[in-house]
């Protein structure tokens, strides 16, 4: 599973495993901001797009758009994973696939095959 994550602050590797994923069998990327957003999208093409809200240039919202109205392959799953649940919920709404506080990431179905 390739997973790219947009987020900002938390190490999403880190995160995952203290979840109690084994993250062996994924490759994960983080990018630290959301430059280049689309660039990275098509070049890594993931499994898995993880993004946080609040994020310089541009909020996960604005890369979600960016993403689903481009011509780019769409990912298998998003995940809004923003640590305020009413900017999820907007992600959602514009077209994510689920939304969760970035903290319970860790929690979400799709990670089942790498519970340790």
């Amino acid at each position: 599973m390739r997973v790219l994550a947009f987020e900002d602050s938390v190490d999403i590797e880190a995160l995952l495993i203290a979840g109690g994923l084994d993250i062996n069998t994924m490759e994960i990327e983080q990018r630290w901001t959301s430059a280049d957003c689309l660039e990275h999208v098509q070049r890594f093409q993931p499994d898995v797009v993880l993004l946080d809200h609040y994020m310089p240039p541009n909020t996960g919202l604005e890369v979600l758009q960016s993403l689903l109205e481009s011509t780019l392959k769409r990912p298998d799953v998003i995940v809004a994973m923003s640590s305020e649940s009413t900017k999820n919920d907007a992600m959602v709404a514009f077209g994510a696939d689920v939304g969760i506080v970035k903290f319970e990431l860790a929690s979400l179905s799709l990670w089942l095959p790498h519970v340790r």
